[in-house]
């Protein structure tokens, strides 16, 4: 079997969705399938909280408070984890924003670059990606709407869907000759 090449995979849960919404939660999974995850003290100016988002992700303003990680902290893990690389995300209008949103108020340079999922996906892959998602979810029983299982989720689905196109490449390939 050949090495496939895994991209770096982050997914971060928010206080709501809107533009008043901030990152609470930091999911990644790197190339090499190690993974980090972190929940986010808000800072005292981070107030906006939509019960909707709660009921999706199931983090609580407690679970924040006691067990969240001070943002400035959860910025040099971030950046010690991934370095000088780039991470990419399937909600990348969302989750681009919240990252600048945090590192800004921390104040610390982010170290990585976030990109969207679409600039490494083939068209075929875009054009499965959804149920090839939807079924390794029932598969790998991710019940939780938590970031690191989201970042596992979608670099599996990356996979699984590379996998499928190059085999449809390749018996295409044996069927033309």
């Amino acid at each position: 079997m050949q090495n496939r090449w895994l991209p770096s995979i982050v997914d971060v849960e928010a206080s709501g969705f809107g533009a008043a919404s901030y990152p609470i939660e930091v999911g990644i999974v790197r190339y090499d399938g190690a993974k980090w995850c972190k929940l986010i003290r808000p800072f005292d100016s981070w107030i906006h909280w939509d019960d909707k988002a709660e009921q999706l992700h199931g983090i609580t303003r407690e679970m924040l408070h006691t067990r969240g990680v001070e943002p400035v902290r959860v910025c040099h893990e971030l950046n010690h984890f991934l370095g000088n690389t780039i991470v990419y995300s399937d909600g990348w209008v969302v989750d681009n924003p919240w990252l600048i949103k945090l590192y800004s108020a921390a104040q610390v340079e982010m170290a990585f670059t976030c990109r969207a999922m679409e600039y490494i996906l083939s068209e075929p892959q875009m054009n499965m990606w959804h149920e090839v998602k939807d079924d390794l979810s029932v598969n790998l029983d991710t019940q939780r709407h938590r970031a690191s299982a989201d970042a596992y989720l979608i670099q599996q689905t990356f996979l699984q869907t590379q996998i499928k196109t190059s085999k449809k490449t390749h018996q295409s390939s044996k069927q033309s000759k």
